[in-house]
């Protein structure tokens, strides 16, 4: 009777890791897009936050990478947006808290913002730092694994995978400062980042001229997001289907050798 209790147990065991497996592949990261541009644009980059935890996420920051110029953000309503900069007053950091619940778990929210690329070809990586409401903090950070930052890749012949996943606008007009009309504060608000300097909270009046930019790449992206989102489902489906399936085989294996 144990070694019948024993394969009935294997082959649930079995089961579940088959279920846990599709979960890890269906889960999601912090993400900036577009995954490619080109040298000096104007482009709209939209950042985009999953919650992998049962927890709501009350605050997300990202830092700007060195030679990217930030120009301003399309507001969120929401959400308070503040960027951190150095002692030069170029924007080496924003941060956006939420006003309210946050993102709650099973959501995912999407920050637009403007920024100058360098001028030359290079890679430049965001570093991410999602903040859950039970004070908890995942730095998405790293080259690769688990945590790892979104990349952007800078080149002259990047301009048709660019077009796949988001609209940068080279129009210089669309891209003036904008941070400049906000009140300065203390510096560290930004939590894990290592930027010095003063906080400007920027007013979200000042900014419209990004709204209409941001549009095209918000549309696009969520485009993606739905189709990534069916794929997770139908995977986590399957995995419950065949966990199911072998609990109920084993069932049916147990009460045969009882007879």
């Amino acid at each position: 009777m144990k070694r019948i209790y024993s394969k009935a147990a294997a082959i649930f065991t079995s089961a579940l890791a088959g279920t846990l497996l599709f979960s890890g592949l269906a889960s999601a990261h912090v993400t900036v897009k577009p995954s490619a541009s080109k040298p000096e644009a104007y482009e709209t980059y939209t950042i985009k936050i999953p919650v992998e935890k049962e927890i709501a996420t009350t605050k997300v920051a990202i830092k700007i990478p060195a030679g990217v110029d930030f120009k301003n953000y399309q507001p969120e309503p929401g959400w308070k947006v503040e960027t951190t900069k150095d002692n030069a007053g170029k924007v080496t950091a924003v941060t956006w808290t939420a006003e309210g619940a946050g993102i709650e778990p099973g959501q995912f929210q999407q920050f637009n913002f403007v920024a100058k690329n360098p001028a030359k070809d290079t890679s430049i990586a965001w570093d991410a730092y999602q903040y859950y409401k039970d004070g908890s903090v995942v730095e998405w950070t790293g080259d690769g694994g688990e945590n790892p930052h979104s990349v952007t890749t800078i080149s002259e012949s990047a301009e048709g995978a660019a077009a796949a996943d988001s609209g940068h606008d080279d129009h210089h007009a669309a891209g003036g400062d904008s941070t400049s009309g906000g009140t300065s504060g203390t510096s560290g608000t930004t939590g894990n980042t290592s930027a010095t300097g003063s906080t400007d909270t920027t007013s979200s009046a000042g900014n419209e001229a990004a709204t209409g930019q941001a549009a095209a790449s918000t549309s696009t992206d969520n485009s993606g997001s739905s189709t990534a989102q069916t794929i997770s489902i139908v995977l986590s489906a399957a995995a419950l289907l065949v966990s199911l399936a072998a609990l109920w085989i084993s069932i049916l294996f147990v009460r045969r050798i009882k007879r």
